[in-house]
């Protein structure tokens, strides 16, 4: 080989340099574009998992809020009905008319009770084998 063949054949290393650049490149060119997808489709999930949680949470209100007016109604009705027993109790004429019934069967039992307690004693005179 001549001297003026080496002057003009390209350097090995620059060779070597240029492709190992051009090859690296568009491989951190790949790289990016790949994380920057990843990083999209991060967000684009954080939103999605966002409004299923948001939407949840207004039906939960919701069902709060219904469950609410159920317990206030109920609760409502229960007050009337204690109001009325309330009404029913402090009515006198009624409590007494039902005390001398009670007064009346008491009197029945006791005499009942004697009935009975004289039909034993006559049996305890009888004469068992």
């Amino acid at each position: 080989m001549s001297p003026a063949s080496y002057l003009a054949a390209p350097p090995r290393v620059a060779v070597v340099n240029c492709t190992t650049l051009v090859t690296i490149r568009p491989m951190w060119d790949w790289l990016i574009y790949a994380a920057l997808i990843v990083a999209v489709l991060a967000v684009l999930a954080a939103l999605a998992f966002l409004a299923v949680r948001i939407l949840r949470a207004w039906r939960d209100l919701k069902r709060l809020r219904r469950h609410v007016a159920r317990e206030l109604e109920r609760l409502a009705d229960r007050l009337e009905r204690l109001t009325d027993s309330a009404e029913r109790a402090s009515d006198t004429s009624r409590l007494d008319e039902r005390l001398d019934h009670l007064r009346g069967a008491l009197a029945r039992f006791a005499v009942l009770r004697g009935a009975v307690d004289e039909a034993t004693s006559f049996l305890a005179l009888v004469p068992r084998k």
